[in-house]
């Protein structure tokens, strides 16, 4: 799946560039076209001519060392590429990426790139657990940044642990297995339920949960990576769009989003209601705010309508799937959910689990089809998460036809 791609590798200054000229021979000899920019620090471990040698190609390390006069040399290496591999990623350069700073040959080009961006980090196992270098990661990877872990094992520092290039053949395993699924929804209309609700009190007061729309939104935009066009329905969230192939579709109580997701069921080949909704609202909205009063206030709570089980009554050769957040015999509750409501598979998790909650940026997951066939997704990034689930649901699909 590399042959004949424009892969231009990034490679910053660390110990580990002596495995990224290996890469580059590796990904030549499999057909891709690589072309390479370095950091100094870079050029201190290895000489640009062995990177040059090994691509067949010129190597990149000055911002202002125009190879052609009608080009710009960082504008058009972003728009070559088909995708572009940081390896290896240090700390510093990670850092650089997550706040914007372009003052070298390397960040300038990442700045001016609208390819997909694979970072594999290497460093030290402190700096890599550090704080400041887990949130820029993070920041990265909310942007749309795919990260390749690095290994475990003994380091050039002398420590052993987590923080050592993966090496070349898991890369490019990693990069096939990407560029295969990136197509894997092509002519697929995704429709997605992300987000809380919110069931109003007052003009002042209302009832909420904890979902921040997180996995929804991860769910959305990996959709739309691998060729979809999405739906996203969503309630209140501080989250954003990223992508043009999602249409983002607004809205705040359960009733709202039962009409939009009802509006667009029909058109859909998956469904994934994976928001948070109401159970109750209250059976009284007061028009004027409601002033403090002595002693106990009860209020009468009606039902909301089950949208996930409505759907389920009207489908026809729509896949769908529900989220069971739980926090009490989990697998138990999903199992009933799958069956109930008529799902073609169910993704169940324990919310009270580390890693797994309302607002965090990993999740834990079962995913079960309807021929009850478990599979357990170990704690990930909630895009990693999404990627693995559509992979499944791929499977399930192809198996049913």
């Amino acid at each position: 799946m590399v042959n004949q791609k424009n892969i231009l590798l990034c490679v910053s200054g660390g110990i580990a560039v002596y495995k990224a000229c290996a890469l580059t021979s590796k990904l030549t000899q499999k057909g891709a076209n690589v072309k390479v920019i370095m950091t100094e620090s870079a050029s201190k471990f290895v000489s640009p001519l062995t990177f040059q040698a090994l691509s067949r190609n010129p190597v990149y390390t000055d911002t202002f060392d125009e190879k052609d006069s009608e080009k710009i040399a960082h504008i058009d290496l972003a728009d070559w590429a088909d995708l572009i591999l940081v390896a290896p990623a240090t700390a510093n350069i990670i850092g650089k990426i997550a706040n914007g700073i372009a003052d070298d040959m390397l960040t300038t080009t990442l700045l001016a790139s609208h390819s997909p961006i694979y970072v594999a980090p290497a460093m030290n196992v402190h700096m890599y657990q550090h704080p400041a270098v887990m949130e820029n990661m993070r920041r990265l990877e909310e942007w749309g940044y795919h990260f390749i872990e690095p290994g475990a094992g003994y380091l050039a520092c002398g420590y052993v642990g987590k923080g050592r290039l993966e090496e070349p053949e898991t890369i490019i395993k990693v990069l096939e297995e990407h560029q295969s699924h990136n197509l894997l929804l092509s002519g697929k209309r995704v429709l997605v339920s992300a987000g809380p609700t919110r069931e109003k009190i007052d003009p002042v007061r209302f009832f909420t949960n904890r979902s921040t729309g997180k996995m929804g939104f991860a769910i959305a935009h990996v959709a739309a990576e691998m060729g979809a066009e999405v739906t996203l329905v969503t309630g209140p969230t501080e989250q954003k769009v990223k992508n043009n192939r999602i249409t983002r579709v607004d809205i705040e109580t359960a009733e709202e989003m039962y009409q939009r997701m009802h509006e667009f069921f029909s058109e859909s080949d998956i469904v994934i209601k994976a928001a948070a909704v109401a159970d109750y609202r209250p059976k009284t909205v007061y028009s004027q705010k409601m002033k403090k009063q002595p002693g106990e206030w009860n209020m009468e709570m009606e039902r909301t309508k089950d949208i996930l089980k409505s759907l389920g009554e009207r489908k026809t050769n729509q896949f769908l799937v529900g989220f069971a957040a739980e926090t009490n015999t989990p697998l138990e509750y999903g199992l009933n959910k799958l069956e109930k409501k008529n799902l073609d598979a169910i993704v169940i998790n324990n919310v009270a689990e580390e890693g797994a909650g309302f607002g965090a940026d990993t999740n834990i997951v079962t995913y079960v089809n309807r021929f009850q066939e478990k599979e357990e997704l170990s704690i990930a990034s909630k895009t990693e998460i999404a990627r693995k689930l559509f992979i499944l649901i791929d499977r399930d699909l192809r198996a049913d036809n």
